[in-house]
């Protein structure tokens, strides 16, 4: 039995989210279909996060055992051919057993976009928040760095979180100004459910003026979702990094 780790990009929209659903369409239930009809037996695939409905991937990475001998470009272009066009293997590599797509990664890294203009936007529709609200990034900033370092996240967990734990290791906010609006990008040891749209949606608040930057550190301290920013929309999620040890070899 042979482990592979392959990187996985898409396009979220048509999907109920990553994880496979009786019923549903997802994305680790294309890959499987497509992984399945290369090797001819069933392949099942562990992704590094449980991306929800509508959230994007620039850099997903998964793992999938087979008995089969198939080389790593054999997996990827055979895979491809079989993939809607919404979904693509960008990597496939040889693994020890030992290497697990989830567990052993290091970080994940979110990017969310908001679209900033008093117009909407056709072209961006599926790919960031629209607002027409004047957004002030550096109070964004300086709120962000209030949930720096390791927390209880309560106030930023969907109520349907499942995680045993809602204590992660916030390793990094940043709040970028563009042309068209703002990039927030958040890197984090693992995520609760909803814990990065829960928290922009919150940066949100604080952006428009609507409560002090402060707030940030007083959620936390209350660890009452209720009390935080309304969750922000899915279309503007991507997962764009996930990290591993070096000695994976992993692009």
């Amino acid at each position: 039995m042979s482990r592979f780790a392959c990187g996985i990009e898409y396009d979220g929209g048509a999907y109920r989210g990553w994880q496979r659903q009786l019923g549903s369409r997802t994305v680790q239930g294309v890959v499987e279909g497509a992984l399945t009809q290369i090797a001819s037996v069933p392949v099942s695939i562990v992704g590094a996060g449980r991306t929800d409905a509508g959230v994007h991937a620039l850099g997903q990475v998964a793992h999938f055992d087979s008995p089969v001998v198939r080389s790593e470009r054999q997996w990827l272009l055979g895979a491809n051919s079989m993939l809607p066009e919404d979904v693509a293997l960008t990597w496939v590599k040889s693994v020890p057993t030992d290497f697990h797509a989830r567990y052993s990664a290091l970080w994940r890294r979110y990017q969310y976009q908001v679209f900033s203009r008093s117009a909407r936007s056709p072209l961006r529709r599926q790919r960031a928040l629209w607002t027409h609200d004047v957004l002030a990034p550096a109070t964004m900033t300086a709120a962000a760095s209030y949930l720096l370092g390791e927390h209880d996240f309560s106030a930023f967990r969907a109520a349907a979180c499942q995680s045993k734990s809602s204590t992660r290791n916030l390793m990094g906010i940043k709040i970028a100004r563009r042309q068209t609006g703002l990039l927030i990008e958040v890197t984090a040891n693992a995520f609760l459910h909803h814990m990065v749209r829960n928290i922009v949606g919150t940066l949100l608040v604080i952006g428009r003026g609507e409560r002090p930057p402060q707030w940030c550190g007083q959620l936390l301290l209350n660890r009452d979702r209720t009390q935080s920013g309304a969750t922000a929309p899915a279309h503007g999620l991507r997962l764009d990094h996930v990290a591993y040890p070096a000695e994976y070899g992993l692009p």
